[in-house]
This record gives C-alpha cells, sequence and structure tokens, in this order.
C-alpha cells in the first residue's frame, strides 16, 4: 500500500482498542487525532514514549486531541502495558496489520545480522475534518511527544 500523503485525506482506520472500544476515525470530526505507531509493548523505548505522551495528556486534551498508540501487539497485553504504565489514551491492536499498512509504517528491519518486518516508529497528526495534516518517520523517541504538541497546538 502506498504512504498517505501530508495535505490529503487520511486513511480511515478502524480498530479494537484498549478499554473495550473501537478506534474508528469516521467517528472523530471534530477532533484531531494523534496516531502513534510503535514496535511492542513494555520495551524501553515504546515505554518511554507513551509515558512521555501519558505526562503531555492534559495538554493535547485541552488542544481538543485524542491520541492513539498503534503496534501489532495483542489486546490482552496492550491492557497489561496500558495498566501498568496508567496510560490515559487507548492502544489499538492491530495484529492483522491492516492499519499499519494503510498508513505504510511496516518496513524491513535489520537486528544483530537478522532481518524481518517490523513497524518503523511513526507518528501521524489528522486534523478535525479528517486531513493527514503532518507525519514522523523514523521517529526518535526523545523529545517527539513534545514536538507533536507543539504542532497540534499551533494548528
Amino acid at each position: 500500500m502506498k504512504a498517505p500523503k501530508v495535505g490529503t485525506k487520511a486513511p480511515i482506520f478502524k480498530g479494537a482498542s484498549t478499554s473495550n472500544n473501537t478506534a474508528d476515525l469516521s467517528t472523530l470530526k471534530g477532533k484531531k487525532v494523534v496516531l502513534y505507531f510503535y514496535p511492542k509493548d513494555s520495551t524501553p523505548g515504546c515505554t518511554t514514549e507513551g509515558q512521555d505522551f501519558r505526562d503531555l495528556y492534559k495538554k493535547f486534551t485541552k488542544a481538543n486531541t485524542i491520541i492513539f498508540g498503534v503496534s501489532r501487539d495483542s489486546l490482552l497485553s496492550h491492557e497489561k502495558f496500558k495498566k501498568n504504565q496508567s496510560f490515559p489514551f487507548e492502544l489499538i491492536s492491530d495484529q492483522n496489520e491492516k492499519i499499519c499498512k494503510q498508513y505504510d509504517v511496516i518496513k524491513e528491519k535489520n537486528m544483530y545480522g537478522r532481518k524481518y518486518m517490523g513497524i518503523d516508529r511513526s507518528t501521524f497528526l489528522i486534523n478535525e475534518n479528517g486531513k493527514l495534516i503532518k507525519e514522523w518517520r523514523k521517529v526518535k523517541v526523545k523529545g517527539h511527544a513534545e514536538e507533536v504538541l507543539k504542532e497540534v497546538e499551533s494548528n
């Protein structure tokens, strides 16, 4: 699938999320949406990234913005991760990679000489009308949530 282009309609995603919810972009008109993709629950970088979004959550809410974290982990794993880290936002389970493919975040990775397909840490900002207004690819965790918040507050 081709990567979505900034300035165009964001791909409509729908997926099972924590708290027995369904995350559905088509029901979120009138709100900004931060959709951040991360490789794996309870790993150091993914935990730090989630904590950073958690710590800025009130500011995102004040800016009329909903946050969703997305990975291929199961809902059971997500519920545990969310509870352990006190995340106030929902995590979407994308085990079939449908949303990951819509946003073109599955990439070839290389760890210790072994190649595999995995999630490339990426974040997307969708405006109140469902338009993709900013994307971050190959995200470095340090300072990322603050950068996303600045973008949210300036739009």
